[in-house]
């Protein structure tokens, strides 16, 4: 998992480690102690983030914010080595619902231009 996004060096401090994550630092030390992270300190008491740190910061943000995973399940996730979400549901089914759900969504739409569309009678006299 190596991101190009990542600069080459050795130690990240949080604000850094926290932009480049795409999170504010206060996100970065909760899943700290979520995922019983222990990043090392500087001399001065400062979190100093390495770079596979980073891309384990990465992979939570993926699992938590685009795949829908719960803080726990993010968790697992990590501890099982999973790389999607779990549905328990075969491929198969899956397609045939995202089908009907947009031939249902297209019902509705032609529906609703239906019932808003303006007919003559419903327009005021010219004047």
């Amino acid at each position: 998992m190596d991101r190009p996004d990542i600069p080459d060096k050795m130690f990240f401090r949080i604000g850094e480690a926290a932009s480049l994550i795409g999170v504010e630092p206060h996100v970065l030390r909760y899943w700290e102690g979520e995922f019983r992270m222990r990043p090392q300190r500087s001399p001065s008491g400062q979190r100093m983030y390495r770079r596979k740190d980073l891309e384990r910061f990465l992979r939570i943000k993926s699992l938590v914010h685009d795949q829908g995973f719960t803080i726990a399940g993010a968790r697992q996730a990590l501890q099982d080595g999973r790389t999607g979400a779990p549905t328990g549901v075969e491929p198969a089914r899956i397609v045939d619902a995202l089908a009907r759900m947009e031939s249902a969504r297209a019902r509705v739409a032609s529906i609703r231009r239906t019932l808003i569309a303006p007919t003559l009678a419903d327009l005021p006299p010219p004047r």
